[in-house]
């Protein structure tokens, strides 16, 4: 007879049949009366000692498993999609995946170690690999009177681009640095000469310390690009300002009274409008274009508000919602609202909550799904298809084999009793989905087997009849008719 093998959390791995070798994993789990069982049953053991020492991994690993990679004398675990290293680095010319949070990479291209922050990897070091120096460097180096002065030097492939001193000294012969004779007190660049003017396409790009005057005239008196300011105001004539590249937008003035903001871009007719939202973030809210006005995007931005309303708003057409209106528009005929069974009427609610008509049309005596289903107090949230029986912390709990059978999680139940208590709905009657375990044929019974899951073996209860087959052996969703 056949017996079952568990893994550690007692869910089932495999069947084993007598006389016969099973291998769905590593190791061959031996049937009853199987001849010549000790070869097998020793090299389980040898391969359990030497951890499936090999260049290859594992073919069928389960989670947890130990494998020594021994083309790179490595000892990796299975974390149920692959195969880690349990210490020191991921070895790889590229970026590893599947790593966690805190791995290392060693990049065998470039000699670098990165950490892994769980998205992304950080350099860790070094800051360049390969033949040439690129990094910020502490040294000691003489004057021309042989005193020590301390500086950083701004190293890239070999070459200091740059020194950082708190002192300023003129180089001695016995220690130079191409590129350098005199070395100022803050930053020097390379081939920088007495009078602060480089050589060569080395330049120091950014803001640097003011300059308090430009030809002459303090700073004061210019206006800046960046954050113009006037006293008094700027006049222009009524051809107005062009601003932009290629001169895009025009504000100017038509016939000596009509202010014009007008796009002049050849190939776009937009004119967008962006403020500040008062939480810093500039935000893109309207467009003006040659058909007319226009929201940036699709029901984000508002006409008016609750506090500041429009007057009247005229127009051919009104599409879209409105909180209150006095009348519906179908077809050119205006509905009002009414709380009895008035024709041509916007039914609504009276003070009872009831609605009131004439006759209602719909689909109230027929049902679009397929079983009577009642709500049960369950202990955990369980999966559509669990068999449930009577016990557990609550009401119902996942069945096993010797319970007795309430029902089914159900999908989508045609019709729902105790539908407001709290709990999950257990169909009682009529055709649901079903977890089944093994392959089934259509009409076959199924009864309840373990952890909510059914099976074709008989047992005490029946849960159902299956309405289709299938030769899967794993676990899967069969429709069925209920029999509990």
């Amino acid at each position: 007879m056949a017996y079952q093998i568990d893994r550690y959390n007692n869910t089932l791995l495999t069947s084993v049949e007598d006389g016969t070798i099973d291998q769905t994993t590593d190791l061959k789990l031996i049937g009853k009366n199987y001849a010549g069982y000790g070869e097998i049953q020793n090299e389980n053991f040898l391969f359990l000692l030497e951890n499936f020492s090999g260049a290859n991994q594992p073919q069928r690993p389960l989670s947890g498993q130990i494998w020594f990679d021994s083309s790179n004398s490595k000892l990796k675990f299975f974390d149920g999609s692959k195969f880690r290293t349990t210490g020191g680095a991921e070895v790889a010319a590229v970026e590893p995946v599947g790593l966690t949070t805190g791995d290392f990479w060693w990049d065998t291209a470039n000699e670098q170690l990165y950490a892994y922050n769980g998205s992304t990897f950080t350099l860790v070091g070094p800051q360049a690999a390969g033949s040439g120096i690129t990094q910020m460097r502490s040294n000691t180096v003489k004057d021309d009177t042989g005193t020590d002065h301390n500086i950083i030097e701004a190293v890239i492939n070999d070459a200091v681009i740059y020194a950082i001193s708190g002192s300023e000294f003129t180089l001695s012969d016995d220690n130079p640095i191409p590129g350098f004779t005199r070395i100022k007190k803050g930053l020097t660049l390379i081939n920088t000469s007495s009078t602060g003017i480089t050589s060569g396409d080395y330049y120091y790009w950014g803001t640097s310390s003011d300059s308090q005057r430009l030809g002459g005239q303090l700073a004061s008196s210019y206006v800046l690009a960046t954050s113009p300011s006037f006293t008094g105001g700027v006049r222009f004539d009524d051809a107005g300002i062009q601003i932009g590249d290629s001169l895009d937008l025009k504000l100017l003035v038509e016939n000596d009274n009509q202010a014009v903001i007008q796009n002049d871009v050849g190939n776009s007719n937009i004119i967008k409008f962006k403020t500040n939202n008062g939480a810093g973030v500039l935000t893109h809210s309207v467009n003006v274009n040659s058909s007319g006005i226009v929201p940036a995007a699709t029901g984000t931005f508002d006409l008016g508000s609750s506090g500041v309303k429009w007057r009247d708003v005229y127009a051919d057409n009104f599409e879209g919602v409105a909180a209150t209106s006095s009348a519906v528009r179908l077809s050119s005929v205006d509905y009002n609202p009414s709380i009895g069974a008035a024709n041509n009427s916007v039914a609504l609610r009276d003070a009872s909550g009831n609605l009131t008509a004439n006759v209602f049309q719909g689909k109230a005596t027929s049902a679009q799904f397929a079983d009577l289903a009642e709500i049960y107090a369950t202990d955990e949230e369980y999966p559509v298809g669990t068999i449930v029986s009577v016990g557990g912390e609550k009401e119902v709990r996942a069945a096993k084999l010797s319970d007795i059978v309430v029902g089914v999680i159900s999908e989508a139940p045609a019709y729902l009793m105790n539908s407001e208590a709290e709990g999950q709905a257990v169909g009682l009657k009529g055709r649901v989905p079903v977890r089944v375990k093994g392959p089934v044929s259509k009409g076959q019974a199924i009864y309840a087997w373990q952890d909510g899951v059914g099976t074709t073996i008989e047992s005490r209860d029946i849960v159902g009849v299956a309405l289709e087959s299938s030769t899967d052996d794993e676990e899967k969703l069969i429709e069925c008719v209920l029999k509990v």
